[in-house]
């Protein structure tokens, strides 16, 4: 490949990967077309795309974009999209699994890595971290649960008062005498 179109192909890679922080990279191993086309439709109906890439460019890409990824050997397929680092990494699996319905049959893609907001890790750890609306409803249950106790604590003392004093209301208006009519 010259360097000429070498520079085009990373042009383009470094503009359609401008802001990838969520991805998962992928290996081939024995994958023909008709599990290619399964495999990349299935990922397409849940907003995932799909490239192939030279691993050298992976790595010069991402480490512009200030993420550390290593593809290692090998073919490269890189998944991107979804709405969240979860959905791409549960998209992913899930279409992993449909291509590999019997753990006896060779797998014909290998997982590599996933990366969530720029961070490596392996995909089932990729399906487990919270989306941004799950990291928000976290944040804000921490926030309102003990506010939530400390005014259940100052509300009940002034409850249980009233109540106590409505009682002795009560029952210092049965006992008193009616008033006399004059």
């Amino acid at each position: 490949m010259s360097k000429k179109i070498k520079e085009f192909e990373l042009n383009d890679l470094r503009k359609t990967f401008k802001g990838v922080r969520d991805f998962v990279l992928l290996e081939p191993l024995k994958l023909d077309s008709a599990a290619d086309y399964t495999f990349r439709k299935g990922l397409r109906e849940k907003k995932v795309r799909v490239k192939m890439i030279k691993n050298s460019f992976v790595k010069k890409v991402f480490t512009e974009n200030g993420v550390k990824v290593d593809p290692g050997s090998g073919p490269t397929l890189l998944c991107w999209g979804a709405d969240s680092a979860k959905a791409l990494g549960l998209a992913v699996d899930a279409m992993l699994k449909q291509l590999r319905p019997d753990p006896k049959v060779p797998a014909k893609i290998k997982e590599k890595i996933g990366v969530a907001d720029g961070e490596a890790m392996p995909l089932e750890k990729l399906k487990e971290v919270p989306t941004k609306q799950e990291a928000i409803g976290s944040v804000i249950a921490a926030i309102l649960g003990p506010s939530a106790a400390i005014a259940g604590a100052l509300a009940g003392p002034g409850a249980q008062l009233a109540s106590i004093l409505k009682t002795i209301e009560e029952k210092g208006a049965a006992g008193a005498p009616a008033p006399a009519a004059g």
